[in-house]
């Protein structure tokens, strides 16, 4: 498999296909840019939901399946071991949360980020202003025509993905 690209080579081409795409749908008119985020926004909610449905069913089925069998004869389940196994995980998820005081430490943890919450918003810093800006290597929100893309799309899933519960 000499020819075979690597899979940071893949993943290089997949960026760079992708960078492409979005460059080229954030310099479209508004009015695309709304048809296409909604067209694909809608048919990934739907996608969605619908592979779920599939999913679900097939191991509904499975499980169906197999205790079909079990009760047929055709497979024997040793109960005993399932028990066991069954008990011996749950003795360790009861040890863990009681060795380590789980509980204090995530109370010690929300009583330090209170305090400090409650200190930023006595200084009345714009704290979130500051992280975005951060985060984003902006000096200030700049509305770009690919919101408009992210916009259409992200609310055209949630279309998408309630057609795809209302429907057969």
């Amino acid at each position: 498999m000499a020819g075979t690209p690597s899979k940071d080579e893949v993943v290089e081409e997949v960026k760079g296909i992708l960078a492409k795409v979005v460059d080229d749908v954030g310099k479209a008119s508004t009015a695309r840019q709304l048809m296409i985020g909604g067209a694909t926004g809608w048919l990934t909610g739907f996608t969605l939901i619908k592979v779920g449905k599939a999913a679900a069913a097939a191991i509904g089925s499975g499980i169906i399946i197999l205790q079909i069998a079990n009760h047929n004869g055709y497979i024997k389940i040793n109960w005993d071991k399932v028990t066991k196994n069954a008990e011996k995980v749950s003795e360790q998820l009861e040890e863990k949360p009681s060795k380590s005081n789980l509980m204090k430490k995530v109370g010690k943890f929300m009583d330090e980020k209170i305090d400090k919450a409650e200190t930023v918003l006595k200084k009345k810093e714009r704290k979130v202003k500051k992280w975005f800006y951060k985060a984003t290597d902006e000096d200030y929100f700049m509305f770009e025509e690919i919101h408009v893309f992210m916009a259409a799309f992200l609310g055209a899933i949630i279309i998408g993905m309630v057609c795809g519960i209302i429907t057969r």
